[in-house]
C-alpha cells in the first residue's frame, strides 16, 4: 500500500504512516487490540473477522481512517484520524476549523522491555503527520479518563487537557459504541513544532 508519509528520525529510524488494510493488516492489529492493556481501545472479545470487518467499515468513510504506522518497516501503532465535526466528540467541546482528532494504540514492548523515549519520539512523527503533511491546526484527544498511562503520555507530549466529557452512546447500523468519560486533550501546531 502507498505511503500516506514517511519520515526519517535521526538517531531513531524511518517512520511510515499508510493507510491500514483491513485484510492484510488483521492478525497484528487483531493481536494488538485483543491485550488486556487495550481494553480500553475497546476491542476485547471480538473476532479477528469482527476486527477486520470493523476496518474495512471505516474504510469506506470519508471522515474516520485507520493507518498502520511502522518503525523501520515493523508495525509500531494503530493511528486513527477523524473529523471531530463528523463524531461524537464534536458534541462535547467547540470544534474549530484545522482540528483532527486521533486514536492510537502503540504496539506492544518488543523482547527488550520499554524503551525510553521511543513512544515520545513515535508520537512526534505522528503529530508531525497530521499537523505538518495534513496542515492541520490541532490534535484532539479523548482517551478514557480511567486510562492514566496515555493520559500522562499526552500531558508529556504537550497536550494542554480540556475538560473531562461524557461521550454519548452511539447506535446506528455498522456502528455500537458505547458512552465513554473521556479526558479531552489538544496540541496546537504552534506548540508542536514552533517557528
Amino acid at each position: 500500500m502507498t505511503d500516506a508519509h514517511e519520515q526519517h528520525v535521526p538517531g531513531y529510524g524511518t517512520v511510515r504512516i499508510r493507510p491500514l488494510d483491513p485484510d492484510g493488516d488483521v492478525d497484528v492489529v487483531h493481536a494488538w487490540v485483543s491485550e488486556e492493556r487495550a481494553l480500553f481501545w475497546g476491542m476485547n472479545g471480538l473476532t479477528r473477522s469482527q476486527v477486520a470487518e470493523i476496518y474495512a467499515h471505516m474504510a469506506t468513510l470519508d471522515t474516520h481512517h485507520a493507518h498502520l504506522v511502522t518503525k523501520d518497516g515493523e508495525p509500531a501503532a494503530l493511528l486513527q484520524t477523524y473529523e471531530p465535526a463528523a463524531d461524537r466528540v464534536g458534541e462535547c467541546y467547540p470544534v474549530r476549523p484545522g482540528d483532527l482528532g486521533i486514536h492510537l494504540l502503540l504496539a506492544p514492548a518488543g523482547a527488550g522491555g520499554p524503551r525510553p523515549g521511543w513512544s515520545g519520539t513515535l508520537l512526534t512523527a505522528i503529530a508531525s503527520y497530521v499537523l505538518v503533511a495534513l496542515d492541520r491546526r490541532r490534535i484532539v484527544v479523548d482517551p478514557d479518563v480511567r486510562n492514566t498511562r496515555a493520559i500522562d503520555r499526552f500531558d508529556r507530549q504537550g497536550f494542554e487537557r480540556g475538560p473531562a466529557v461524557v461521550l454519548p452512546e452511539v447506535d446506528i447500523p455498522d456502528v455500537f459504541l458505547p458512552e465513554k468519560h473521556a479526558q479531552l486533550a489538544f496540541l496546537e501546531r504552534e506548540k508542536a513544532f514552533p517557528g
